[in-house]
């Protein structure tokens, strides 16, 4: 054989063992006993409700809608201890508040999840099998919001429960530094990913959970440590994997990778083959900022249209006609508004007299300081518009000294009003009214 055909067949064969390990380093392995995902595309998963693997392999429990409920989960046979570890990445919709979280859970029955309520109950019971014993689950539960009916201990803590969402013990969501003995808080709606252990010792009925940011190893000393017998949940045939529901927020609950062993320490996970989480962006504005700005915004509309209501109501209410004719005595012609606040809007405090074709007022033009009085032509007089054309065109050809002089008028939709020289003595009304009664009377 060649040398130059040897190398390459070689080469085809190291190329051929790196990709078999990378799919491994990928998908993981599982022979029954145990198992190790370092993404999920491919895996021997059973999934239910809104969750499922994106593209990039990420196990996406909830997808942002809200009072929705995902499982994933897989069998496993039945044994007296088992060692687990998982990385999880929880996204609210705020920095500072999410709906609840999500959970690790064994379980004997799959039924007891297709009946389970989003919410508060976290997709793992409902009302009426809530501190049921024969609900048979056991649950780690890294819990977000705050439920006083489930005795939780605040917002942001980790608790183990049996058959029951009421905790069995319960701290808040952090890590021991085993380099200087210190607690330091973990935030479960940060947004990052953080690894989270959970070990079972059958033989003394104890269970430890343990977390950490992600690329710290696992602190010595566990967050939790509790006693309790899950001989009534671990038997022939089990059901192992995460549960996680939303509420009235929007969220969204990752699983980056997951292993799991009976009787044996669980596989460690490869972190550089974990997928990448989504980008974080920018800061998420507070929640006061999302209430708030929404009813600013809202605010400032309704003031604009109210501004806008009022400005248009205005303009109709000064509103004026004009026609042809009107032109040759376009000097004489008031404005509707200056005769509206010369009268001080036809109050009754100013009316002279009232008649037949209308009621006059008196008025003091704003700018001349002129007393006037304002003769308002009746809307249901039927001569009202020929008596105001005829009084109209009277203001160029009559000029008596017995008459009462007519300054000009004005006009505004169906009314006519005349403006007449104001007669301090009382005079007016009564000639403007008996000239009235003798056009009614030759008419």
């Amino acid at each position: 054989m060649p040398l130059e055909l040897f190398h390459h067949l070689v080469t085809l064969l190291l190329l051929l063992v790196a990709a078999d390990r990378g799919l491994a380093a990928t998908v993981g392995s599982d022979d029954g006993w145990q198992f190790a995902y370092n993404g999920f595309a491919g895996t021997n998963l059973t999934l239910d409700g809104v969750a499922k693997v994106t593209p990039n392999g990420l196990l996406m429990l909830t997808n942002g809608t809200i009072q929705q409920k995902g499982h994933a989960f897989h069998p496993f046979r039945a044994a007296r201890s088992f060692y687990t570890t998982f990385v999880l990445a929880i996204f609210g919709q705020y920095i500072d508040l999410s709906s609840p979280g999500m959970a690790f859970f064994i379980t004997t029955s799959k039924e007891v999840l297709s009946t389970a309520l989003p919410g508060q109950y976290m997709g793992l019971l409902n009302a009426t099998n809530n501190t049921d014993r024969e609900a048979h689950i056991f649950a780690v539960q890294l819990d977000t919001l705050h439920n006083s009916e489930c005795h939780d201990l605040n917002g942001n803590h980790v608790g183990v429960d049996l058959d029951s969402m009421v905790s069995r013990d319960s701290a808040d969501a952090g890590y021991n530094d085993d380099a200087t003995g210190r607690f330091h808080n973990l935030s479960l709606i940060s947004r990052k990913a953080m690894q989270v252990w959970v070990d079972y010792y059958a033989s003394a009925t104890e269970i430890a959970v343990t977390m950490a940011p992600l690329g710290i190893d696992k602190p010595k000393k566990p967050l939790l440590r509790t006693t309790m017998d899950l001989s009534t949940v671990v038997q022939d045939m089990a059901y192992v994997g995460f549960s996680s529901a939303t509420g009235a927020l929007f969220t969204r609950h990752f699983v980056v990778g997951w292993s799991f062993a009976l009787d044996r320490l669980a596989p460690m996970l490869n972190i550089l083959s974990l997928h990448a989480l989504p980008p974080i962006g920018p800061k998420s504005r507070s929640k006061v900022l999302q209430i708030v700005l929404p009813i600013a915004s809202s605010t400032t509309v309704l003031s604009m249209g109210i501004i806008v209501y009022i400005l248009v109501r205005r303009h109709l209410r000064y509103a004026e006609v004009h026609e042809d004719w009107e032109k040759a005595f376009g000097p004489h012609r008031f404005s509707y508004k200056d005769l509206f606040q010369a009268t001080k809007g036809f109050s009754q405090k100013n009316l002279l007299g009232a008649g037949g074709f209308g009621s006059v007022y008196k008025g003091v033009l704003r700018k001349s300081h002129m007393e006037v009085a304002v003769k308002r032509l009746s809307h249901e007089s039927r001569q009202g518009m020929k008596e105001f054309i005829t009084e109209v065109a009277s203001m160029r050809s009559l000029r008596h000294r017995n008459l009462v002089p007519l300054l000009g008028y004005s006009r505004r939709k169906g009314e006519f009003l005349l403006v007449y020289v104001y007669m301090p003595n009382g005079s007016l009304d009564k000639y403007l009214y008996v000239r009235s009664k003798m056009s009614e009377i030759t008419t």
